[in-house]
């Protein structure tokens, strides 16, 4: 498998104690790595590093270097065109306060897109992959603040592949959406995987072991597993907190 992302040796610090300790990790090209682990592991601090949010908190300390098909994130890598090639999705995701369809078409129209027939197919094609569009389509105008919880996280998701990101992160993207909703997102995260790389990070064990090709499991800042999913949830975890983790033994 190609690899997409090459971490080598990151390090994240807010204060003194690093978040991320010199972590190393491979991603390959449409993969699911699904990420795991407790509270304050680092997860949502790699996520983003990966399309460097973290640029816009003066506290955080980087050390270390990410790869994006070779080439530095840091080095190589213009920082608004990066967020292009890798989109978030945030925890508690809602809609920007303005139509639905121009919560879609932000991105593009910031890129500089005016073609009205451009914009209305990037709308049509980004809420079909977001398995949105048969519930929005006569509504487009309307505010997409007054969308379902559920809705707008479809919606955000919608918004991430406006600009056809290459890779896309996900950090807990379900949190507090009912179980319907829920697996009609990872219906949708399935089928995207085809064209994509998608790193989530999910305190939802059974959403790991649904939709990941791999998981990763992260405690104090480092990688503790990283397997195929038939092994870490298969009885094969290589460090024992990894199997008490998904036990529920603690977290």
């Amino acid at each position: 498998m190609k690899k997409k992302i090459e971490i080598k040796d990151l390090t994240v610090a807010y204060q003194k104690e690093p978040v991320i300790d010199k972590l190393n990790l491979d991603i390959y090209e449409n993969e699911v790595l699904a990420i795991i682990g407790p509270a304050n592991s680092g997860k949502s601090s790699l996520l983003r590093c990966l399309n460097r949010m973290l640029d816009f908190n003066p506290a955080a300390k980087i050390k270390g270097d990410i790869l994006l098909d070779g080439e530095s994130i840091y080095k190589d890598q213009d920082s608004t065109f990066l967020r292009r090639r890798i989109g978030m999705v945030s925890p508690l995701p809602v809609g920007l306060p303005m139509t639905i369809k121009e919560n879609v078409t932000y991105a593009p129209r910031m890129a500089g897109c005016k073609d009205s027939n451009e914009l209305d197919f990037i709308v049509e094609d980004c809420l079909k992959k977001a398995a949105l569009w048969d519930e929005v389509k006569d509504r487009l105008d309307g505010l997409a603040t007054k969308l379902s919880g559920g809705q707008q996280q479809r919606l955000t998701i919608a918004r991430a592949l406006s600009h056809h990101p290459e890779v896309l992160c996900l950090d807990e993207f379900s949190i507090a959406i009912d179980p319907v909703t829920t697996m009609k997102i990872e219906a949708v995260l399935s089928e995207l995987k085809k064209n994509m790389t998608i790193v989530m990070v999910t305190n939802v064990i059974n959403q790991a072991r649904r939709l990941g090709d791999r998981t990763a499991m992260m405690l104090h800042g480092k990688i503790l597993d990283l397997d195929q999913n038939e092994n870490i949830f298969g009885g094969k975890a290589k460090d024992i907190k990894t199997q008490e983790y998904i036990e529920g033994l603690f977290g």
